[in-house]
């Protein structure tokens, strides 16, 4: 009881405050600004929504706040973060949907909570057993002091990803990742029984996932006898050949590329084509 009402007075302040501010017109930054970021992840979207306090001399983690105790990980409204697709989260699954991002720091572990109540002020309304996931991170000591509270994606590859919280002498990293593996090469099987077949794309996702390179061989050379003017598929074609450890091949394709990008004054393709033969040379 004590909680809810101190929960509703907050929110009554906030609100008469807001309300005072925007009756006097007056405009004024926000003490704590809010930041949203987008990244995209897999083959859908993570959207992170929070607030960033900022140090101001204060002793943050151990003080002001405690270690143990569960932080709305911002300022303000809970943060909240949304994931299009499922994802896994230190390796346990979380199905796709908005969640209220809670974590309890600790000296050396933190709790990072995915929590079904995404709508909240604060943490004051925050309730365990609403959690839908709970996972431990090592707690990181920065030389250099991160005066605003800072939350990115970093390290974003394909499938991996690293979500990383920052403040005061302070980092977590979160670690993320989804399978898409199973869907690309259904979508790839799918896509190849329609007329416009797409072999470029299809030849360059398997040079990159380690699979099967004779079959990537076949569909760049479709793509190269439908188009053989463009030097991003020779290069492509060359990056199979010395894979498959036919340097006689990938030089020859590296080669013809350089020509044409040279042709076209393609400065990026010149270069790309250039390192590719460096390397067929070793």
């Amino acid at each position: 009881m004590k909680t809810m009402f101190k929960t509703m007075l907050v929110l009554a302040i906030a609100a008469a405050l807001t309300n005072d501010l925007q009756a006097q017109g007056l405009k004024m930054p926000q003490p704590s600004t809010a930041q949203t970021i987008t990244q995209n992840f897999g083959l859908g979207k993570i959207t992170l929504n929070y607030s960033r306090p900022n140090v101001k001399g204060r002793k943050i983690f151990g003080a002001m706040e405690p270690y143990g105790t569960v932080w709305r990980t911002g300022a303000n409204s809970a943060t909240v973060i949304s994931f299009t697709e499922p994802v896994k989260i230190e390796g346990k699954e979380l199905p796709a949907g908005d969640y209220g991002l809670f974590t309890i720091p600790g000296k050396d572990e933190w709790t990072v909570i995915f929590n079904k109540g995404a709508k909240q002020w604060g943490a004051y309304e925050y309730k365990e057993a609403e959690d839908v996931l709970r996972v431990k991170v090592k707690a990181i000591k920065l030389k250099d002091k991160v005066e605003t509270f800072t939350m990115q994606f970093a390290n974003v590859l394909p499938a991996t990803a690293q979500l990383q919280l920052m403040w005061e002498n302070t980092a977590v990293n979160v670690e993320l990742s989804t399978e898409i593996d199973a869907t690309v090469m259904a979508s790839i099987d799918e896509a190849m029984k329609g007329e416009k077949k797409p072999y470029f794309q299809a030849a360059q996702y398997y040079y990159s996932n380690g699979k099967d390179l004779n079959k990537a061989l076949e569909w760049i050379n479709a793509a190269e006898a439908a188009d053989g003017k463009a030097p991003w598929i020779k290069l492509w074609k060359g990056r199979i050949q010395l894979k498959m450890g036919d340097k006689v091949g990938a030089t020859k394709s590296a080669t013809a590329g350089l020509q044409l990008a040279t042709e076209m004054k393609n400065q990026e393709y010149v270069r790309l084509h250039t390192e590719l033969l460096n390397e067929a040379k070793k």
